[in-house]
This record gives C-alpha cells, structure tokens and sequence, in this order.
C-alpha cells in the first residue's frame, strides 16, 4: 500500500516537472521579449507603419474568420451529421492545407490565382488577390478554415441525435432543427473554433507572404512588419510589432477562458 502511494507521488512529481519545464520554457520567451520591447512600446504605437500593421492585421483576421465560419459551419455539419459517398475523401482534401507547409500553400495559391484566365476573370471582378489584401485575407482562409471545420466537427458530432430527432418529431424540418436546436447546442465549440481561429489568423505569415507579398504600408500585418524591419536593422519596431502580436493574442486567450468559463457556469447552473 505504502509503496502504491509512493509510485502516486512520483508520478505526480514527474508530470508536474513537465509542466513547470514547458511553462517556464514559454513564458521566459515571452518575458524575454518584453523585457527588450517595452521601452518602445509608446513610441511605435505613435508611427504611421506600425498602426497601420494593426489596423490590417485586425481587419484582415477578422474578415478571413468571419469567411470561414460561414463555410464551416454547414460543411462541418455535414460531415458530422451525414453519410455519403467519398465523405473519407472530402475529409481528407478539406485538411490538406492542415498538413503541409504554409510557404508551400502560399506559392501553390500564387500559381493557382496568377494563372491568365483566372487572373483576367478576376481582375474583371476586380477580385485580383495577387500582391493585394484579399490576398491576405484568402491566405487566411485557406489555412485556418479547415482547422475551424475539424473543431465544429467535433461539437457537432458530440450533440445527441435524439434531440434532434425528437425535434424532427415535434414538427420541425432540417433548416428548424439545425437552427433551433443544433446550432444552440454547439455555441460553446463555434465560440471557441471563433477565438482559436481569429488567434492563429493574427501570427499566419508563410501563406499570406507568397499570395499577397511584404509590401510596407498596403499588404503590412504585423508579421509582416516584424519581418520587413527586423530585414532592414529596426530591431526596436520588429520587437514592438512582436510584443503587440503577443498582447492581442493573449488577450484573445484570456477571452478565451472567460467564456469557456462563463459557460460551464451556466450550464452547472442549469443542472442544479
């Protein structure tokens, strides 16, 4: 019995020595940069480059999640909820872009829209995301929806067939059910698969540098920034535009968890 106790507690001490290991190892990095960029924080928020990475990484994250949610919620909800033939394969195309580089993606999209009658029909529509912002937001897009598609899945697959089918039986048809009960039942996942992937659209850089380029002050988010004057020796915006990157994605975090919490409150609630 004794020894059973003492296996317990060195188990325990095992995996807590991993978990201070890799907490330690992520916040002395992000300590280390601030440490080095907060002296220029006031000063880079004040130049006309470094707010005008802010404003296009925000407009252009925004944009691409709101895009994506709109493709994937109904694709994810059929492929949690339907059976057809080729799903596997549909699947698996739908998560390429989650298995290959981002740099890879984006020459594969420079190819893809750079073709002439592609190019032509696009710039008619005035479309053209080649060198441009819809070239940024595309890039995004393409690399972050297949993501937000894998966690809606995943909600949706966790809802109870019942209770849609007692919806069915209760007189609603597939567009009631799937807004009145469905989708109400997956806010938690569509809040967090919304957070995870406006998050990761902030720091997405391979992809949307070979679609839309580096070019200061019309395709500059704050990756970008990072890279252009961290290239030409400006060390001090290339760390104020990281340190900035990071305090909107933690504040991203702690929304994150604020909401997750706020809704396992309510539904605790509910139970009692």
């Amino acid at each position: 019995m004794f020894k059973d106790k003492y296996k317990d507690i060195l188990f325990k001490i095992i995996i807590g020595i991993f978990i201070i290991m890799l907490s330690g190892l992520i916040l002395l990095t992000i300590c280390s940069v601030l440490k080095r960029s907060l002296p220029y924080i006031l000063e880079s928020l004040m130049d006309a480059e470094i707010q005008f990475a802010i404003k296009m990484t925000l407009y252009t994250s925004t944009i691409a999640t709101l895009i994506s949610l709109i493709f994937a919620i109904p694709i994810a909800y059929g492929l949690a909820k339907f059976e057809f033939l080729g799903k596997g394969a549909i699947s698996g195309i739908i998560q390429i872009p989650n298995s290959i580089p981002p740099i890879a993606s984006g020459i594969a999209l420079l190819l893809l829209f750079s073709n002439e009658k592609i190019s032509i029909l696009l710039n008619k529509l005035n479309l053209d995301p080649v060198f441009s912002i819809r070239g940024i937001i595309l890039a995004h897009f393409f690399i972050n929806a297949p993501y937000m598609i894998r966690i809606i899945r995943t909600t949706f697959e966790d809802i109870n067939p019942k209770l849609e089918f007692i919806s069915r039986t209760l007189g609603y048809d597939s567009f009631g059910t799937f807004f009145k009960v469905s989708l109400p039942l997956a806010r938690n996942g569509l809040i967090t698969a919304i957070i995870i992937t406006w998050t990761n659209t902030l720091g997405e850089f391979g992809t949307a540098l070979m679609l839309a380029g580096s070019i200061r002050m019309k395709t500059e988010t704050l990756p970008v920034a990072i890279f252009l004057n961290l290239s030409g020796g400006r060390l001090d915006k290339a760390l104020a535009a990281a340190t900035i990157l990071i305090i909107i994605s933690i504040i991203g975090l702690i929304t994150f968890e604020f909401l997750c919490k706020k809704e396992s409150t309510y539904l605790n609630s509910r139970k009692k």
